[in-house]
């Protein structure tokens, strides 16, 4: 089963990987990754702009690669709310005609990577910042950061993939395109 994984994240491609070997165990699995763009912000900024950026990621990685059996996007993403600013990530899949899409749980940012993701900053970057850390978006991540590894960034991932993938796992319930 070729997958190709519209990110170089290792974060993401561990996530895609084991999601994949849990959803379907048995099968040779290569997941291969590949860089494209999501033709949204480098920091979404709404549960819309989220979504699309994922399906872009997918429809650009299946022109890239049409030869896969699946397609997987992971979009990161941002959203003000009653008061806070929360974060989460969309999962999309496909495979042929059919669909599968998933969100991560969402969880509140802290006033200062607030402040600096509001004065332009990425929330990886503002991360960085505000825990003294680099490149924390291609390991353990915000919510690793906040729980202080209770969950990291592929253990956000990793369930969000597992639930994009239930129309692929039972298909007899699930009408594909």
């Amino acid at each position: 089963m070729l997958v190709v994984l519209a990110s170089t994240n290792p974060v993401k491609i561990g996530a895609a990987r084991s999601a994949f070997s849990r959803v379907f165990p048995g099968r040779s699995l290569e997941i291969r990754s590949v860089s494209v763009s999501s033709g949204v912000a480098d920091q979404p900024r709404s549960d819309a702009e989220t979504l699309r950026g994922a399906e872009n990621r997918v429809a650009n990685a299946a022109e890239l690669q049409p030869q896969a059996d699946f397609w997987v996007g992971l979009e990161g993403g941002i959203a003000e709310g009653e008061g806070s600013m929360d974060a989460f990530a969309w999962v999309v899949v496909r495979s042929g005609r059919r669909l599968g899409r998933s969100r991560t749980a969402t969880f509140q940012l802290p006033p200062p990577v607030v402040e600096l993701v509001r004065a332009g900053k990425e929330l990886g970057e503002a991360d960085d910042l505000v825990f003294g850390r680099s490149n924390s978006k291609h390991r353990e991540g915000a919510v690793g950061l906040l729980t202080e590894g209770l969950i990291d960034r592929q253990g956000l991932y990793e369930p969000a993939v597992v639930l994009a993938l239930v129309p692929f796992a039972q298909p007899d319930l699930y009408r594909a395109g």
